[in-house]
């Protein structure tokens, strides 16, 4: 049988039955571009239904970049071709497995399967963090993938270099029958022609969870895996908003990924006659109704308008950063459409961060979760090996095997990568535990565990089964060469530490040390709050004491995790003056020394950010959350200088009796919150709320009548009096005779 024949029994295989296929082209990059044009070209899939990803067009179709392959979200193709020579990257294969439609064809050019695992690629090269070379990158993911690819069903493998087939790859499935229509709902607020255009009973009850969006108030998230059809779900419905007046407004990472939703929204309209207009071009970004419009606005635009329309739709949500998605919680009501498993580019930061945000809004949420394929059927072979093989659907242990875990009864292990490669249970446990608690694991994760020559893995094991994981990457000890370069603006992967010490902080001798930085550490939540997340950083930090200088850690900053990693005896050198894209939030670095020179780097470094962090919190970070502020600042190790002259502390004795005016001359009373904030004397001296209006006043520089509002002060004068009355036990516990005296004396 030669590759054309199989090929097109693939193909007819899949149409009938409504799934997808796979084919393996291995051998030369000629010969199998070849073979993977011949062949779709013999089987009649159109060009206009074909996308190529890798680094050359090599067919007359559409052409993507492995690094843009995730443009393909939220569109469906008839056959995807994936070219692996030069760069295999999870990522990618995630994404183009979810484009392909049922009955539709995914070929995968790759060099011959027996050698794959042993060579290097464009992807490798970005797991070879310094002072690692190309040559210490395993290749247990490629192998681990090449032998799920020669044992799952739907996956045939062709040598192109002598048109040989090593496994045919079907699977003869038993006719499928045809599947009971929905149901209509007995009671809805839709016009019923909207829930007969659905096609599953499951895309009934998405649509209809759209019907409160009428009226302002209500958030919606629909969750499914890809092809389910969550988009066409939000079209049906956004059509239906439109024809009754409101102003839909949908967004997502591109247009592209929202076209199914204007497609649906069409065809709703058109079947209603009710599309009085839209714009000229073949996939629409507006349509028009008597009174109502649907439009598509990117991202940016949307963050900026969202209050201003009636509907916003968010589709792929998950792609996109936690910023943005706060910024459409302004909207009279919104719906967010994500998927389950697949880290849409940002991974799970929609799950893990957002969620609890929508959930503390003034919205009544609705959670609706889609689990019925529609582009495919339910059994797609080609579904499961995509789950398997990149580890979509990864879980942590299940609750009655952890939940009685604590400190004393854990093992601690080393988990290396040959064995997690060998004990698939295990694997799928911590890789599951790290997807479960972070909204940044993705595929691309899962080939760092398994094959970055600097990554280690470390877990707490209760009879076997992952309680508590750790992701640890060796960075530092490079040489003075590329220290340099990193000092004169040259970047170095994986080194995040030392990178934004000596790039960003101009201390060019951070990269002579070597750490342990945490990557990701999770905790089984049936097993929370057992102190099992601490005694597994007390593990890690007694295996490397010996070995390191320092242990770190960056991370998006919440007062919560900032007092878990200061409970750790980690200290605070760094707070970022700019918002992370994915987290929302502004990124923590924070240390724990192993060593002398470790100590010394911290303690430099502490020093500098006592210096810096006045000025830096009145402006790049002077929108902060007080209590993140208040939680970084008491992690420090240092106590700040209070050299105030006596002028100045006349100043601020006066401000509390009103002699004196914050506004003459801020800098005395925010060192004076400075010290108070580091290191108190009394730490019970103020109570929470007004450590926040310190930090608002004093150290962000608000203005009166922003920190009255914010505290819900009756007037400026009551707020003004409240910072006195703050200012006066600070300067009791810190002024001297002349200080206290003046104080007095005014009040």
């Amino acid at each position: 049988m030669g590759d054309m024949e199989l090929v097109g029994q693939l193909r007819e295989e899949a149409r009938r039955v409504n799934e997808r296929r796979v084919v393996v082209f291995t051998g030369t990059p000629t010969a199998t571009r070849d073979a993977a044009g011949r062949t779709l070209d013999s089987i009649g899939i159109p060009a206009s239904a074909t996308t190529v990803v890798g680094p050359e067009g090599f067919l007359p179709c559409e052409h993507l970049e492995t690094v843009h392959a995730v443009e393909l979200l939220g569109r469906t193709r008839e056959a995807v071709v994936l070219d692996c020579h030069e760069s295999c990257r999870p990522n990618a294969l995630g994404t183009v497995v979810g484009a392909v439609d049922g009955g539709g064809l995914l070929a995968l050019l790759a060099p011959p399967l027996d050698e794959w695992p042993g060579r290097r690629d464009g992807f490798d090269e970005r797991l070879a963090v310094p002072p690692f070379e190309i040559d210490d990158v395993a290749g247990n993911f490629r192998r681990r993938l090449v032998d799920l690819l020669r044992r799952h069903r739907g996956i045939a493998i062709v040598d192109a270099d002598d048109d040989h087939v090593e496994q045919r790859g079907l699977t003869d499935p038993a006719p499928q029958l045809p599947a009971d229509p929905p149901t209509i709902p007995e009671s809805h607020r839709f016009p019923r022609g909207v829930y007969e255009a659905c096609r599953t009973a499951d895309q009934v009850t998405a649509v209809q969870s759209f019907e409160p969006m009428a009226e302002p108030g209500s958030a919606l998230v629909v969750e499914a895996d890809r092809g389910r059809g969550k988009s066409s779900a939000a079209g049906l419905a956004a059509g239906v908003l439109a024809d009754a007046g409101a102003e839909v407004l949908v967004t997502a990472p591109q247009y592209r990924s929202a076209s199914e939703v204007f497609a649906r929204a069409v065809e709703i309209l058109d079947e209603r006659g009710t599309l009085r207009g839209r714009d000229d071009s073949n996939t629409p970004q507006e349509l028009r109704t008597d009174e109502g419009r649907i439009h598509y606005e990117n991202p940016e635009t949307t963050a900026h308008i969202a209050s201003e329309v009636d509907v916003v739709i968010v589709d792929e949500a998950a792609a996109l950063p936690v910023r943005v998605l706060e910024s459409v919680l302004d909207a009279p009501s919104v719906a967010f459409t994500t998927t389950v498993h697949g880290y849409e580019g940002a991974g799970r930061g929609f799950s893990v961060r957002f969620r609890d945000r929508l959930a503390a809004s003034d919205y009544d949420v609705t959670e609706q979760t889609m689990t019925t394929p529609i582009r495919y059927a339910a059994r797609d072979p080609v579904e499961s090996w995509a789950f398997r093989a990149l580890m979509l659907d990864a879980r942590a242990a299940v609750d009655p095997l952890v939940e009685d875990a604590t400190p004393a009864s854990v093992d601690y292990e080393r988990l290396p990568s040959e064995r997690l490669l060998a004990d698939e249970r295990l694997l799928r446990e911590a890789f599951g535990l790290l997807v479960l608690a972070h909204y940044r694991t993705e595929p691309d994760d899962l080939a760092r565990l398994l094959d970055a020559p600097n990554v280690r893995v470390r877990a707490l094991t209760e009879d076997g089964h992952v309680v508590s994981v750790a992701l640890l990457a060796r960075e530092g000890d490079l040489p003075a060469d590329r220290r340099a370069r990193m000092y004169e603006g040259g970047r170095v992967r994986g080194n995040l530490l030392p990178d934004v010490l000596t790039t960003q902080l101009r201390d060019e001798a951070a990269g002579i040390t070597v750490g342990q930085r945490i990557l990701r550490i999770a905790t089984h939540p049936a097993a929370r709050d057992q102190g099992l997340g601490s005694a597994l950083l007390d593990a890690v930090a007694e295996e490397f004491a010996d070995e390191v200088d320092w242990l770190g850690v960056g991370y998006g900053a919440t007062p919560e995790l900032v007092s878990f990693w200061a409970d750790n005896d980690y200290q605070t050198v760094h707070v970022s003056t700019t918002r992370n894209d994915r987290s929302g939030e502004y990124s923590a670095l924070m240390f724990r020394p192993c060593s002398a020179a470790g100590t010394d780097l911290i303690g430099r470094h502490t020093s500098w950010f006592l210096d810096r962090i006045e000025s830096v919190l009145s402006d790049p970070l002077d929108d902060l959350d007080p209590d993140i502020a208040r939680a970084t600042l008491r992690t420090v190790d240092g106590t700040p200088a209070l050299d105030l002259s006596p002028p100045e502390w006349r100043l601020v004795a006066g401000i509390p009796g009103g002699a004196g005016a914050f506004d003459t001359d801020p800098e005395p009373a925010r060192r004076l919150a400075l010290r108070h904030l580091v290191a108190p004397a009394d730490p019970d001296a103020l109570d929470d709320r007004q450590e926040r209006i310190l930090v608002r006043k004093a150290l962000q520089g608000h203005a009166w009548d922003t920190v009255a509002e914010e505290f819900g002060f009756p007037s400026t004068a009551e707020c003004m009096r409240s910072l006195g009355r703050i200012v006066e036990r600070l300067v009791r516990l810190y002024g001297n005779d002349t200080a206290t005296e003046e104080l007095d004396r005014h009040l």
